[in-house]
């Protein structure tokens, strides 16, 4: 394996950074194996039939997975137990080294569905919250321990001892001395609210759809006549008090500001028009001053999900601005990153990093980007337990060719959810699909043999789906290294050491490489009911004192709350809920 060549805009002044290499390195063995199975990375699962995508896989692969039970699948997926005794070892291989490349997502205990409510969270506050947004919420914001005293970092700590961490914007409060945060895509204001009355801090919310930014004032209101009526309250009696009780809240509410986040403009003026508007007037500068301070302020930037080209338009502003101390992204929607060719002066939102777009073969494509959006530990649970949702991407898929027999100027059209399909037989789940793309049911032959020969290759269809589940993380995993490597490149550790705590295993170059802001991947949130689980933290300062201990509580600040039950005949939700098998 030959050692990438660096960009040729790498420095060469500063020593070698042993984690900015494994960094590099990574991202480079990442589209190495991307590309050697780009065919399979590419693959529509509803194009399964009409495309003949189970004869594009190997043959002794097709033997092996052609007989596989789903607990086998979900063991290949999770990388525990035996797959399958006499697999063939090149799918054992390209199994081992997905899991190995692919960034961890921690591993958490307790109960596999988020509970009915967080106990952890005042009542107040998870109103209009539903449960899996309560979970983000406590894991991002909660107040904990003040972080100890900074000490120079020695040796990157190993990522999976950076796990689920309940603290985190509070720590970095404390670590740079910063009680002012950005909220860029609030949407309705659930973090922003809890930021502001649970912690007392000053907290400005951006959010893009004036409607939304709309709701979050109201429901700002609401609180705000609540604490009125009680005053301010402490915590509430409740049947199962919580061993840690929430914090008592404070009348002070967030400012919310309806505006898109420009990646091109000066931090000082960057917002455009909120789309759509809402009923109030949008700001150019929702911190006043130049440079985005307030009286020299610095501030805090956040973003819970922040979809598509809004996560590295937040990267940029943080990079460019001294006003901003630290930032702490949770990113989304992959697939509506914007990648080359663009407009000039439009940068696109893949890859940041020149190493990145320096390495042959670091395109994604749009389907590329859109499978490391699912779920893959929800799904290894459904094959687990051998669900009946299971058979929900066979249907879409023997559904897909059908609608190209009877119109073949119909390629993949979007056929929305249909709501528990796995409780439908195919016929009538067909009947509900046909009219969603203009085509009468009573012209297309539902109980052909055809059909019925299809439908009894569901296991492959399922077998199928799992190796593509395989490279999705990653996906993830090449994108949010292109983000940490395009900070490193920015530069900007004040302390010069450049210590990166994302410490990645695995062969590395010996190359002179630069320093640059202090970085890290934390697997922030439990992956099985909150996909997208890594946030990337990036400061002006050492993160070793915001980072260090953070994993001493995860288990001890698990809801004490009980899952909540689903109802009669109801499934937990697909993976990446609300998204048509792809």
């Amino acid at each position: 394996m030959t050692t990438p060549r660096p960009p040729p805009a790498a420095a060469m002044a500063a020593p070698p950074d042993p984690a900015l290499q494994r960094e590099r390195q990574r991202a480079a063995d990442i589209i190495r194996l991307l590309t050697l199975y780009r065919p399979l990375l590419d693959a529509y699962v509803i194009d399964f039939f009409a495309e003949g995508l189970w004869a594009q896989l190997p043959p002794p692969w097709q033997a092996a997975l052609a007989t596989a039970a789903p607990p086998q699948l979900a063991a290949l997926l999770g990388g525990r137990g035996s797959p399958g005794a006499a697999w063939p070892l090149s799918l054992l291989a390209f199994a081992a080294a997905a899991r190995a490349l692919a960034f961890p997502r921690g591993c958490p205990g307790g109960t596999p569905r988020p509970p009915c409510q967080s106990a952890r969270l005042h009542p107040l506050l998870r109103r209009h919250v539903k449960p899996k947004k309560q979970h983000e919420i406590r894991r991002l914001g909660e107040v904990g321990a003040a972080p100890p005293p900074p000490q120079p970092l020695q040796t990157p700590p190993d990522p999976p001892q950076i796990l689920l961490s309940p603290q985190l914007l509070w720590r970095l409060s404390q670590a740079t001395g910063c009680d002012r945060v950005v909220d860029v895509g609030a949407g309705q204001g659930h973090l922003s609210r809890f930021l502001a009355f649970g912690l007392g801090l000053s907290v400005t919310a951006v959010e893009g759809d004036g409607r939304l930014a709309g709701t979050a004032e109201r429901f700002d209101r609401e609180l705000l006549r609540e604490l009125g009526k009680r005053g301010v309250p402490g915590n509430e009696s409740r049947r199962t008090p919580p061993r840690r009780p929430p914090r008592p809240l404070t009348p002070r509410a967030p400012r919310h500001v309806a505006g898109r986040l420009d990646p091109g403009a000066p931090w000082g003026e960057f917002l455009l028009p909120p789309d759509p508007p809402g009923p109030g007037s949008a700001a150019r500068n929702p911190l006043g001053g130049a440079g985005g301070r307030e009286a020299g302020e610095r501030v805090l930037v956040t973003g819970l999900h922040a979809c598509g080209d809004l996560s590295p338009a937040l990267l940029r502003h943080f990079a460019r601005s001294p006003a901003v101390a630290a930032v702490a992204s949770v990113a989304c929607c992959y697939m509506k990153l914007s990648t080359l060719p663009q407009p000039p002066g439009r940068p696109p939102g893949y890859p940041l990093s020149a190493w990145v777009a320096g390495l042959p073969g670091h395109e994604l494509s749009y389907r590329a980007r859109e499978a490391a959006c699912h779920a893959l530990e929800e799904y290894a649970g459904r094959l687990d337990g051998e669900s009946g949702c299971l058979r929900a991407h066979c249907y879409r898929a023997v559904l897909e060719t059908l609608i190209r027999a009877a119109d073949p100027s119909k390629k993949r059209p979007g056929v929305q959810t249909v709501k528990k399909a796995h409780a439908l037989s195919f016929p009538q789940y067909a009947r509900l699909g046909l009219p969603r793309v203009g085509l009468d049911p009573a012209t297309v032959p539902l109980d052909s043999e055809a059909v019925g020969a299809m439908l009894e290759q569901q296991h492959k269809v399922v077998a199928f789906f799992s190796l593509t589940l395989l490279l999705a993380p990653l996906v993830e995993t090449l994108i949010l290294l292109d983000r940490l490597l395009y900070l490193r490149e920015r530069g900007g550790c004040r302390d010069g050491g450049g210590e990166g705590t994302a410490a990645l295993p695995g062969p590395v170059p010996t190359l002179p490489l630069p320093v640059g802001f202090q970085c890290a991947l934390v697997p922030l949130f439990d992956p099985r009911f909150s996909p997208r689980n890594l946030v990337l933290v990036a400061a002006r300062t050492p993160l070793g004192a915001v980072l260090s201990g953070l994993d001493e509580d995860s288990s001890e600040d698990e809801d004490a709350g009980t899952a909540e039950p689903p109802g009669e005949g109801q499934s937990p939700p697909a993976p990446g809920a609300g998204r048509e098998p792809q």
